[in-house]
Protein backbone atom coordinates (compact mmCIF):
# COMPACT_ATOMS: atom_id res chain seq x y z
CA UNK A 1 0.00 0.00 0.00
CA UNK A 2 1.79 3.48 -1.18
CA UNK A 3 2.83 5.75 1.74
CA UNK A 4 0.97 9.46 2.12
CA UNK A 5 2.67 12.14 3.44
CA UNK A 6 2.66 12.21 7.49
CA UNK A 7 1.48 8.47 7.96
CA UNK A 8 3.24 6.79 10.63
CA UNK A 9 1.50 3.60 10.82
CA UNK A 10 3.59 0.92 12.23
CA UNK A 11 4.47 -1.63 9.73
CA UNK A 12 2.46 -4.90 9.75
CA UNK A 13 3.85 -7.41 11.82
CA UNK A 14 2.12 -10.97 10.82
CA UNK A 15 2.44 -13.80 13.37
CA UNK A 16 5.34 -16.46 12.08
CA UNK A 17 6.99 -14.06 9.46
CA UNK A 18 10.09 -11.98 11.03
CA UNK A 19 9.78 -8.54 11.91
CA UNK A 20 13.68 -7.50 11.79
CA UNK A 21 15.85 -8.29 9.43
CA UNK A 22 19.81 -8.21 10.55
CA UNK A 23 22.02 -8.12 7.38
CA UNK A 24 25.37 -8.44 7.61
CA UNK A 25 27.57 -7.77 4.71
CA UNK A 26 31.23 -10.10 4.74
CA UNK A 27 33.96 -10.51 2.31
CA UNK A 28 36.51 -13.16 3.15
CA UNK A 29 35.51 -13.24 6.80
CA UNK A 30 35.84 -16.89 7.47
CA UNK A 31 37.42 -16.12 10.66
CA UNK A 32 34.99 -13.57 12.60
CA UNK A 33 31.68 -14.61 10.58
CA UNK A 34 30.87 -17.57 12.86
CA UNK A 35 31.20 -16.35 16.54
CA UNK A 36 29.67 -12.50 15.26
CA UNK A 37 26.67 -14.79 14.03
CA UNK A 38 26.31 -17.04 17.09
CA UNK A 39 26.74 -13.86 19.43
CA UNK A 40 24.18 -11.63 17.78
CA UNK A 41 21.91 -14.84 17.33
CA UNK A 42 21.85 -15.14 21.38
CA UNK A 43 21.46 -12.06 21.83
CA UNK A 44 18.33 -11.39 19.52
CA UNK A 45 16.66 -14.69 21.18
CA UNK A 46 17.05 -13.82 24.54
CA UNK A 47 16.39 -10.46 24.24
CA UNK A 48 14.22 -9.30 20.96
CA UNK A 49 10.45 -9.41 22.08
CA UNK A 50 9.98 -10.04 17.93
CA UNK A 51 10.66 -13.05 15.12
CA UNK A 52 13.93 -12.04 13.49
CA UNK A 53 16.38 -12.95 11.01
CA UNK A 54 19.81 -13.17 10.38
CA UNK A 55 20.94 -12.98 7.05
CA UNK A 56 24.45 -12.88 5.79
CA UNK A 57 25.10 -11.11 2.84
CA UNK A 58 28.50 -12.83 1.50
CA UNK A 59 29.55 -10.60 -1.38
CA UNK A 60 32.20 -12.20 -3.59
CA UNK A 61 34.36 -13.76 -0.66
CA UNK A 62 37.34 -15.74 -1.89
CA UNK A 63 37.86 -17.89 1.16
CA UNK A 64 35.34 -20.09 3.07
CA UNK A 65 33.18 -17.21 4.45
CA UNK A 66 30.24 -18.84 2.26
CA UNK A 67 30.69 -22.21 3.51
CA UNK A 68 30.52 -20.91 7.05
CA UNK A 69 27.59 -18.71 6.34
CA UNK A 70 26.18 -21.81 4.70
CA UNK A 71 26.85 -24.09 8.04
CA UNK A 72 25.07 -21.40 10.06
CA UNK A 73 22.41 -21.43 8.12
CA UNK A 74 21.68 -25.11 8.85
CA UNK A 75 22.34 -25.20 12.38
CA UNK A 76 20.63 -21.79 13.90
CA UNK A 77 17.22 -21.41 13.18
CA UNK A 78 16.22 -18.02 11.29
CA UNK A 79 19.81 -17.47 9.92
CA UNK A 80 20.05 -17.38 6.15
CA UNK A 81 23.42 -16.90 3.61
CA UNK A 82 22.85 -15.12 0.19
CA UNK A 83 25.71 -15.14 -2.07
CA UNK A 84 26.81 -12.26 -4.55
CA UNK A 85 28.71 -12.33 -7.25
CA UNK A 86 30.32 -8.53 -6.76
CA UNK A 87 32.18 -7.17 -4.53
CA UNK A 88 30.39 -3.94 -2.31
CA UNK A 89 29.21 -3.19 0.86
CA UNK A 90 26.38 -0.94 -0.65
CA UNK A 91 25.23 -3.32 -3.57
CA UNK A 92 25.29 -5.99 -0.75
CA UNK A 93 22.78 -4.76 1.05
CA UNK A 94 20.89 -2.89 -1.82
CA UNK A 95 20.29 -6.44 -3.43
CA UNK A 96 19.27 -8.06 0.31
CA UNK A 97 16.94 -5.75 1.82
CA UNK A 98 15.50 -5.05 -1.69
CA UNK A 99 14.25 -8.97 -1.40
CA UNK A 100 13.35 -9.06 2.37
CA UNK A 101 9.93 -9.36 3.17
CA UNK A 102 10.72 -8.15 6.81
CA UNK A 103 8.74 -4.83 7.43
CA UNK A 104 12.05 -3.40 9.33
CA UNK A 105 15.51 -4.18 8.00
CA UNK A 106 18.49 -3.05 9.31
CA UNK A 107 22.53 -4.27 9.33
CA UNK A 108 25.75 -4.00 11.01
CA UNK A 109 29.19 -4.95 10.54
CA UNK A 110 30.84 -8.09 10.98
CA UNK A 111 33.19 -7.00 13.56
CA UNK A 112 30.42 -6.27 15.95
CA UNK A 113 31.90 -2.97 17.27
CA UNK A 114 28.66 -1.71 18.60
CA UNK A 115 27.04 -2.94 21.47
CA UNK A 116 24.35 -5.31 20.60
CA UNK A 117 22.10 -3.57 24.16
CA UNK A 118 21.79 -0.74 21.50
CA UNK A 119 20.14 -2.80 19.12
CA UNK A 120 16.35 -2.95 20.02
CA UNK A 121 16.66 1.04 21.00
CA UNK A 122 17.90 1.47 17.16
CA UNK A 123 15.04 -0.37 15.53
CA UNK A 124 12.32 -0.17 18.30
CA UNK A 125 11.18 3.38 16.56
CA UNK A 126 10.66 2.04 12.90
CA UNK A 127 8.04 -1.15 14.74
CA UNK A 128 6.58 1.81 16.44
CA UNK A 129 5.66 3.85 13.15
CA UNK A 130 7.84 6.80 14.86
CA UNK A 131 10.66 6.98 12.78
CA UNK A 132 11.58 6.15 9.36
CA UNK A 133 14.92 5.47 9.54
CA UNK A 134 17.39 4.75 12.28
CA UNK A 135 21.30 5.01 13.21
CA UNK A 136 23.80 4.49 15.78
CA UNK A 137 25.85 7.50 16.11
CA UNK A 138 29.34 7.32 17.55
CA UNK A 139 29.65 10.98 17.76
CA UNK A 140 26.60 12.04 19.95
CA UNK A 141 27.17 13.45 23.42
CA UNK A 142 25.94 10.54 25.30
CA UNK A 143 28.32 7.68 22.76
CA UNK A 144 30.78 5.81 24.25
CA UNK A 145 33.89 5.53 22.05
CA UNK A 146 36.99 3.55 22.08
CA UNK A 147 39.19 4.67 18.92
CA UNK A 148 42.42 6.04 18.13
CA UNK A 149 42.95 9.73 17.39
CA UNK A 150 43.56 9.31 13.08
CA UNK A 151 40.04 7.81 13.21
CA UNK A 152 37.86 10.33 15.46
CA UNK A 153 39.59 13.51 13.45
CA UNK A 154 38.84 11.37 9.89
CA UNK A 155 35.13 10.71 11.28
CA UNK A 156 34.28 13.85 12.24
CA UNK A 157 36.16 15.84 9.48
CA UNK A 158 34.10 13.11 7.14
CA UNK A 159 30.91 14.77 8.82
CA UNK A 160 31.83 18.63 9.09
CA UNK A 161 32.28 18.18 4.68
CA UNK A 162 28.74 16.63 4.68
CA UNK A 163 27.09 19.25 6.99
CA UNK A 164 28.97 22.29 4.84
CA UNK A 165 28.02 20.56 1.35
CA UNK A 166 24.90 18.66 1.74
CA UNK A 167 23.23 20.73 4.58
CA UNK A 168 23.08 17.31 6.59
CA UNK A 169 21.42 17.26 9.93
CA UNK A 170 22.21 13.28 11.46
CA UNK A 171 25.77 13.56 13.59
CA UNK A 172 27.38 10.08 12.29
CA UNK A 173 26.99 9.18 8.34
CA UNK A 174 29.08 5.92 8.60
CA UNK A 175 28.38 4.01 11.60
CA UNK A 176 27.97 0.65 10.67
CA UNK A 177 24.53 0.42 12.40
CA UNK A 178 21.15 1.35 10.64
CA UNK A 179 17.92 0.46 10.12
CA UNK A 180 15.08 1.44 7.89
CA UNK A 181 11.64 -0.02 7.04
CA UNK A 182 11.21 -1.81 4.50
CA UNK A 183 8.32 0.81 2.69
CA UNK A 184 10.73 3.57 2.66
CA UNK A 185 13.73 1.14 1.39
CA UNK A 186 11.79 0.29 -1.08
CA UNK A 187 10.78 3.99 -2.33
CA UNK A 188 14.25 5.12 -1.52
CA UNK A 189 17.19 2.28 -2.74
CA UNK A 190 16.40 2.64 -6.61
CA UNK A 191 18.03 6.11 -6.51
CA UNK A 192 20.84 5.08 -4.64
CA UNK A 193 23.74 5.08 -6.91
CA UNK A 194 26.47 4.10 -5.04
CA UNK A 195 27.69 0.71 -4.44
CA UNK A 196 30.42 0.71 -1.92
CA UNK A 197 31.01 2.59 1.49
CA UNK A 198 29.15 6.26 0.81
CA UNK A 199 26.28 4.05 0.24
CA UNK A 200 25.01 4.93 3.91
CA UNK A 201 25.96 8.74 3.01
CA UNK A 202 23.82 8.71 -0.17
CA UNK A 203 20.87 6.79 1.84
CA UNK A 204 20.48 9.23 4.60
CA UNK A 205 20.78 12.14 2.62
CA UNK A 206 17.70 11.52 0.32
CA UNK A 207 16.13 10.08 3.47
CA UNK A 208 16.72 13.52 5.17
CA UNK A 209 15.71 15.74 1.63
CA UNK A 210 12.44 13.74 1.13
CA UNK A 211 11.30 14.70 4.81
CA UNK A 212 11.42 11.19 7.11
CA UNK A 213 12.36 11.36 10.46
CA UNK A 214 15.91 9.45 11.24
CA UNK A 215 16.67 8.46 15.09
CA UNK A 216 19.60 8.76 16.58
CA UNK A 217 20.75 6.35 18.95
CA UNK A 218 24.21 6.98 21.27
CA UNK A 219 26.09 3.76 20.97
CA UNK A 220 29.08 1.90 22.83
CA UNK A 221 31.82 1.54 20.24
CA UNK A 222 35.56 -0.49 20.13
CA UNK A 223 37.34 0.25 16.99
CA UNK A 224 38.30 -3.17 15.46
CA UNK A 225 42.22 -2.81 15.11
CA UNK A 226 42.09 -5.32 12.34
CA UNK A 227 39.59 -3.48 10.15
CA UNK A 228 40.83 -3.92 6.33
CA UNK A 229 39.27 -0.78 5.69
CA UNK A 230 41.43 1.11 2.98
CA UNK A 231 40.95 4.60 4.71
CA UNK A 232 42.64 6.68 1.81
CA UNK A 233 40.64 5.36 -1.05
CA UNK A 234 37.37 5.16 0.71
CA UNK A 235 38.04 8.64 1.48
CA UNK A 236 38.56 9.29 -1.99
CA UNK A 237 35.16 7.72 -3.05
CA UNK A 238 33.43 9.42 -0.71
CA UNK A 239 34.01 13.02 -1.86
CA UNK A 240 33.36 11.81 -5.61
CA UNK A 241 30.35 10.73 -3.93
CA UNK A 242 29.67 14.13 -2.46
CA UNK A 243 30.15 15.76 -5.36
CA UNK A 244 28.09 13.36 -7.96
CA UNK A 245 25.27 14.00 -5.29
CA UNK A 246 25.49 17.49 -4.73
CA UNK A 247 24.89 17.63 -8.72
CA UNK A 248 22.34 15.54 -8.53
CA UNK A 249 19.96 17.30 -5.96
CA UNK A 250 21.38 20.46 -7.71
CA UNK A 251 19.91 20.18 -11.10
CA UNK A 252 17.19 18.56 -9.95
CA UNK A 253 18.00 14.70 -11.33
CA UNK A 254 16.54 13.59 -8.02
CA UNK A 255 12.76 13.28 -7.71
CA UNK A 256 13.39 14.41 -4.08
CA UNK A 257 10.40 17.26 -4.22
CA UNK A 258 8.11 14.10 -5.79
CA UNK A 259 9.33 11.71 -2.92
CA UNK A 260 8.87 14.57 -0.22
CA UNK A 261 5.11 14.38 -1.18
CA UNK A 262 4.55 10.70 -1.07
CA UNK A 263 6.88 10.00 2.08
CA UNK A 264 7.26 12.93 4.04
CA UNK A 265 5.72 13.58 7.50
CA UNK A 266 2.72 16.07 7.19
CA UNK A 267 3.58 19.31 9.09
CA UNK A 268 2.46 19.79 12.36
CA UNK A 269 -0.73 21.57 13.30
CA UNK A 270 -0.18 25.06 13.41
CA UNK A 271 -1.40 26.82 17.38
CA UNK A 272 -3.61 29.54 16.56
CA UNK A 273 -1.88 32.83 16.77
CA UNK A 274 1.38 31.56 16.10
CA UNK A 275 3.01 32.00 12.79
CA UNK A 276 3.87 28.61 11.65
CA UNK A 277 7.47 27.84 12.42
CA UNK A 278 7.99 31.03 14.79
CA UNK A 279 9.68 28.85 17.65
CA UNK A 280 12.18 27.28 15.43
CA UNK A 281 12.87 30.71 13.89
CA UNK A 282 13.06 32.31 17.46
CA UNK A 283 15.59 29.56 18.87
CA UNK A 284 17.85 30.08 15.36
CA UNK A 285 17.85 33.97 15.47
CA UNK A 286 18.63 34.11 18.76
CA UNK A 287 21.42 31.46 18.34
CA UNK A 288 22.57 33.98 15.58
CA UNK A 289 21.89 36.96 18.18
CA UNK A 290 23.73 36.07 20.61
CA UNK A 291 27.06 35.16 18.48
CA UNK A 292 26.56 38.67 16.91
CA UNK A 293 26.08 40.41 19.91
CA UNK A 294 29.27 38.78 21.80
CA UNK A 295 31.22 39.70 18.04
CA UNK A 296 29.54 43.26 18.33
CA UNK A 297 30.76 43.63 22.18
CA UNK A 298 34.02 42.32 20.99
CA UNK A 299 35.07 44.95 18.34
CA UNK A 300 33.17 47.81 19.63
CA UNK A 301 35.97 47.21 22.66
CA UNK A 302 38.55 46.53 20.38
CA UNK A 303 37.97 49.93 18.08
CA UNK A 304 36.96 52.00 21.43
CA UNK A 305 40.59 52.28 22.09
CA UNK A 306 41.38 54.27 19.79
CA UNK A 307 38.22 55.76 18.84
CA UNK A 308 35.62 57.56 20.56
CA UNK A 309 32.47 55.90 21.49
CA UNK A 310 29.89 56.73 18.45
CA UNK A 311 32.60 56.15 15.72
CA UNK A 312 33.79 52.43 17.31
CA UNK A 313 29.60 52.04 17.70
CA UNK A 314 29.30 52.68 14.35
CA UNK A 315 31.48 50.52 12.48
CA UNK A 316 31.21 47.87 15.15
CA UNK A 317 27.66 47.65 14.53
CA UNK A 318 28.00 48.05 10.52
CA UNK A 319 30.36 44.99 10.77
CA UNK A 320 28.29 42.70 12.77
CA UNK A 321 25.03 43.89 10.87
CA UNK A 322 26.21 42.50 7.71
CA UNK A 323 27.39 39.59 8.88
CA UNK A 324 24.16 38.92 10.68
CA UNK A 325 21.71 39.46 7.60
CA UNK A 326 23.73 37.03 6.05
CA UNK A 327 24.07 34.26 8.78
CA UNK A 328 19.71 35.29 9.63
CA UNK A 329 19.48 34.60 5.60
CA UNK A 330 20.72 30.92 5.76
CA UNK A 331 20.15 29.44 8.89
CA UNK A 332 16.96 31.27 10.26
CA UNK A 333 15.27 31.69 7.18
CA UNK A 334 16.84 29.11 5.24
CA UNK A 335 17.16 31.11 2.06
CA UNK A 336 19.69 29.89 -0.09
CA UNK A 337 21.18 30.87 -3.56
CA UNK A 338 21.89 34.17 -5.17
CA UNK A 339 18.69 35.10 -5.36
CA UNK A 340 17.50 38.25 -3.61
CA UNK A 341 20.73 38.45 -2.08
CA UNK A 342 21.07 42.22 -2.88
CA UNK A 343 17.84 43.19 -1.64
CA UNK A 344 17.83 41.15 1.68
CA UNK A 345 21.26 43.00 2.76
CA UNK A 346 19.48 46.64 1.62
CA UNK A 347 17.14 46.01 3.89
CA UNK A 348 19.32 44.49 6.48
CA UNK A 349 21.17 47.64 6.29
CA UNK A 350 18.12 49.51 7.09
CA UNK A 351 17.16 47.85 9.64
CA UNK A 352 21.15 48.22 11.22
CA UNK A 353 20.28 52.00 10.64
CA UNK A 354 17.44 51.52 13.51
CA UNK A 355 19.86 49.61 15.84
CA UNK A 356 22.25 52.78 15.30
CA UNK A 357 19.63 54.91 15.93
CA UNK A 358 19.02 53.04 19.48
CA UNK A 359 22.29 52.61 20.24
CA UNK A 360 24.04 56.04 19.23
CA UNK A 361 20.55 57.91 20.91
CA UNK A 362 21.24 55.26 24.37
CA UNK A 363 24.86 56.45 24.05
CA UNK A 364 24.23 60.20 23.78
CA UNK A 365 21.52 59.85 26.42
CA UNK A 366 24.12 58.57 28.49
CA UNK A 367 26.78 61.09 28.47
CA UNK A 368 24.28 63.92 28.77
CA UNK A 369 23.84 62.79 31.76
CA UNK A 370 27.63 62.04 32.81
CA UNK A 371 30.10 63.59 30.61
CA UNK A 372 32.81 60.26 31.77
CA UNK A 373 30.60 57.40 32.23
CA UNK A 374 32.48 54.17 33.35
CA UNK A 375 33.27 51.94 30.75
CA UNK A 376 31.06 48.78 32.28
CA UNK A 377 28.19 51.17 32.27
CA UNK A 378 28.46 52.17 28.79
CA UNK A 379 28.17 48.62 28.01
CA UNK A 380 25.40 47.59 29.73
CA UNK A 381 23.66 50.23 27.92
CA UNK A 382 24.58 49.49 24.53
CA UNK A 383 23.67 45.55 25.89
CA UNK A 384 19.77 46.91 27.00
CA UNK A 385 19.55 49.09 23.56
CA UNK A 386 20.82 46.21 21.18
CA UNK A 387 18.43 43.57 22.59
CA UNK A 388 15.83 45.95 21.85
CA UNK A 389 16.86 46.15 18.35
CA UNK A 390 17.30 42.53 17.74
CA UNK A 391 13.89 41.67 19.00
CA UNK A 392 12.45 44.88 16.12
CA UNK A 393 15.37 43.28 13.88
CA UNK A 394 13.59 39.71 14.09
CA UNK A 395 10.36 41.23 13.69
CA UNK A 396 11.18 43.08 10.73
CA UNK A 397 13.34 40.15 8.73
CA UNK A 398 10.32 37.63 9.30
CA UNK A 399 7.47 40.31 8.26
CA UNK A 400 9.39 42.37 5.73
CA UNK A 401 12.70 40.99 4.57
CA UNK A 402 12.22 37.71 4.32
CA UNK A 403 8.34 37.20 4.15
CA UNK A 404 8.20 35.30 1.10
CA UNK A 405 11.16 33.28 1.43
Amino acid sequence: MPITAGETAPPAITPGTAALDVVIPVYNEERDLEPCVRRLHAHLSASFPYPFRITVADNASTDGTLEVGRRLAATLPGVSVTHLPRKGRGHALKEVWSASGAPVLAYMDVDLSTDLAALLPLVAPLISGHSDVAIGSRLSRNARVVRGAKREIISRGYNLILRGTLQTRFSDAQCGFKAIRKDVADRLLPLVEDTGWFFDTELLVLAQRTGLRIHEVPVDWVDDPDSRVDIVSTAIADLRGIARLGRALATGRLPVAELRTQLGRAPLTPVPGVPAGMTDQLLRFAAVGVASTLAYLLIYALLRVGLGAQAANLLALLITAVGNTAANRRFTFGVQGARGAARHHAQGLMIFVLGLALTSGSLAALHAVTETPHRVIELLILVVANLTATVLRFLLMRAWVFTKA
